[in-house]
């Protein structure tokens, strides 16, 4: 039995007819950096894990050898031309470790759709002017995994107005 690909080896296809789109040419060079990067999460058509794609922001900067805010802006560059989208939001779990973000790469199908359906290519519907939302991180994780999340209680001040203590230690003196 032939092996697909030899031990150790892991790599990623970029296909000219994507590179040839009308939004590809109008990525930043970072998001067009950035691409490669979160295709090489794919697990291939075997272990399909299209639309549950993890690849921090952090991790990405590391990969690419610049700093989190560029890739951030990568991530969000690739979800305004189409060729991400968010399926999940990041979240800080209960136990304090994060997860990232989920991706779909739209070029791949998705799990569990037909054989001969390809990805959504949303990138094909893009042009200038269009762009797709982009879905950024949710203001203090607001729900948890139980629903939403409970503000701490907060005391109120029932000490009356704050005197100038200054003032007040001069008169003491």
């Amino acid at each position: 039995m032939k092996q697909r690909n030899p031990p150790g080896e892991h790599f990623t296809k970029l296909i000219r007819h994507t590179m040839e789109e009308p939004a590809w040419r109008a990525l930043s060079s970072t998001a067009q950096a950035l691409y490669p990067w979160v295709k090489l999460e794919w697990r291939g058509p075997d272990a399909n894990n299209n639309g549950k794609i993890r690849l921090s922001v952090r991790q990405a900067a590391a990969c690419m050898g610049c700093a989190v805010d560029t890739a951030a802006e990568g991530f969000r560059d690739l979800q305004r031309k189409g060729f991400l989208f968010q399926t999940e939001a990041a979240c800080l779990g209960v136990e304090g470790a994060a997860k990232s973000p989920s991706y779909e790469i739209t070029e791949i199908k998705m799990p569990g759709t037909d054989k001969q359906q390809d990805g959504r290519k949303l990138y094909r519907q893009w042009h200038p002017g269009r762009e797709f939302p982009v879905q950024g991180p949710r203001a203090n994780n607001p729900t948890g995994t139980n629903g939403p999340r409970k503000a701490k209680p907060r005391h109120e001040n029932n000490d009356g107005p704050v005197l100038n203590f200054m003032s007040k230690r001069r008169k003491l003196s």
